[in-house]
């Protein structure tokens, strides 16, 4: 069978399939940016104590591949609490996790790309610390931050694949479930691959007018 062919037949799972993985990545997403958020503020605190606790957790989360991350919360925590866990739930949880991660690590650095002065200047005109980050240090740092969490949202949306080992049902699975009926795996995975294809370049072509509109609006300041 040819592949427009293929396409034509297997058109509705493929959308099920690519509508999963999509709103999987979007959940953890919003999930890991506030993770990311919280974990790149602890890490640039003053405490040793909070900065510790972002150190592990990124620590963590860099250390291990995301493979084992996923079996780890799909099949070893609901071993050790004699629970079962939902395929979807635990990868939303585990790509969460991990994104979480790197976006605290982002964070951090966008914070430190801002000059000192900036948060000394704010502090000498009686902001306090809290108010200084969110209305001086942040929207600045959001500008350095902007292609580099562009680039994490399309990494995620590629970690989705790595689901499929959990059983969960988004592009790859589909593919693979469909090979199982056709056994054409040439056709199959090109057509996969093409979906994935799609959306990753849409998403690379909005970070470029993103990072093109940004240094506009810098050069013009």
């Amino acid at each position: 069978m040819s592949i427009p062919a293929l396409i034509v037949q297997y058109w509705p799972r493929l959308i099920a399939g690519l509508g999963l993985t999509v709103e999987i990545t979007i959940i953890s997403l919003i999930l890991a940016g506030i993770l990311g958020m919280v974990f790149g503020l602890l890490s640039v605190s003053k405490r040793k104590s909070l900065r510790a606790i972002a150190l592990v957790y990124v620590d963590i989360v860099r250390g291990t591949p995301l493979l084992v991350q996923a079996f780890f919360i799909y099949f070893g925590i609901p071993a050790a609490l004699g629970i079962q866990s939902d395929p979807v739930v635990s990868g939303v949880i585990t790509l969460s996790l991990n994104a979480g991660g790197y976006l605290a690590e982002i964070v951090r650095g966008g914070i430190e790309s801002i000059s000192r002065g900036q948060m000394e200047a704010a502090r000498s005109l009686g902001l306090p610390y809290g108010m200084a980050m969110r209305s001086v240090i942040l929207p600045q740092a959001i500008r350095t931050m902007t292609p580099a969490l562009i680039n994490q949202c399309i990494i995620t949306l590629k970690d989705t694949s790595l689901l499929s080992v959990i059983g969960v049902t988004e592009l790859t699975q589909t593919g693979r479930l469909i090979i199982a009926n056709n056994y054409q795996s040439f056709e199959v995975w090109a057509i996969v691959a093409m979906m994935y294809f799609v959306i990753i370049m849409i998403l690379s072509k909005i970070s470029k007018r993103i990072e093109r509109k940004m240094s506009y609006g810098k050069s013009n300041n």
